[in-house]
């Protein structure tokens, strides 16, 4: 896919950090916008910023871990503009603590959010672009995390890697069916975004409840550990060139960060020694 004016993108999690990043560069490729976030005003801001280069879009405020929510954003789509072109999949969030601590609400808010939202894309976008037949492209957004464990995120990294895996076998799944799709799985490092807000993004079903974690001393260095991270992550700038790029040369795997590349080559190392995972990994 290289020609990106006047076709359209759906973009989740739009309203903050790598979406609304990603829906700056598309209006910069004159393509028309459905941008969806969950937090109620957030893709609308991103949009103001959007037409002030010229785009043309609309918003969406919906949970895309819900998914008769993605079923009518892509109606809502091609009853707008006609055409569904390119899918990012980038709505997303991270959860921290020890996998016997962590409410089991949070894994289940954690895989319906980084995962199932993007297979129930996939799902719904696929058979538009194979009726279409024009080159189109998705976009799942995932993390360096899904390769190398990272202690105490136990549900984001195996969301993370479950999407990679998701995001491998349709590509394969596509090539078989003699697609003109592309897919690409973003996996950065730690990034300036919001990702440490997503407490504040809570669906009501899965609202902070009387689980003692909640009121932990472990749930108070969880949060401060992924703030940190994230805070002192590399710039956000650049990011949505990058993705761009990625998709006109038709690359699959985009990682940013070369500094994790030694762990993410000495995990397979010790997958296929036999070695056991082991915190010295991390140095």
């Amino acid at each position: 896919m290289k020609d990106f004016k006047g076709r359209t993108a759906i973009i989740t999690g739009a309203g903050n950090g790598f979406g609304a990043e990603f829906a700056k560069e598309a209006a910069k490729r004159e393509m028309k916008l459905v941008l969806v976030d969950i937090e109620p005003g957030s893709a609308e801001k991103t949009l103001t910023s959007c037409k002030k280069m010229g785009a043309e879009g609309i918003t969406l405020t919906y949970d895309v871990s819900l998914e008769e929510n993605v079923q009518e954003m892509v109606k809502i789509a091609i009853d707008t503009f006609g055409t569904l072109d390119l899918l990012i999949n980038n709505a997303g969030i991270c959860m921290s603590g020890r996998i016997w601590e962590l409410p089991t609400q949070d894994w289940r808010w954690t895989v319906d959010i980084n995962l199932m939202s993007q297979i129930y894309g996939m799902h719904e976008v696929i058979p538009i672009m194979l009726k279409q037949g024009t080159p189109c492209h998705i976009v799942n957004v995932a993390s360096v995390a899904e390769t190398i464990a990272y202690p105490n995120t136990g549900p984001y990294n195996a969301t993370k890697h479950a999407a990679v895996l998701t995001s491998e076998t349709a590509q394969i799944d596509l090539q078989l069916a003699q697609a003109n799709i592309g897919i690409s799985v973003y996996c950065p490092g730690f990034v300036q975004t919001t990702l440490h807000h997503s407490q504040e993004r809570r669906p009501e079903r899965f609202k902070i409840n009387d689980d003692p974690y909640y009121s932990s001393e472990s749930y108070k260095v969880a949060i401060e550990s992924i703030n940190q991270f994230i805070e002192t992550g590399t710039p956000i700038d650049s990011v949505g060139m990058l993705i761009f790029q990625a998709i006109e040369e038709e690359q699959f795997y985009i990682l940013t960060h070369p500094i994790y590349n030694a762990l993410i080559g000495g995990r397979i190392q010790d997958m296929l020694s036999g070695k056991n995972p082991d915190i010295t990994r991390f140095g």
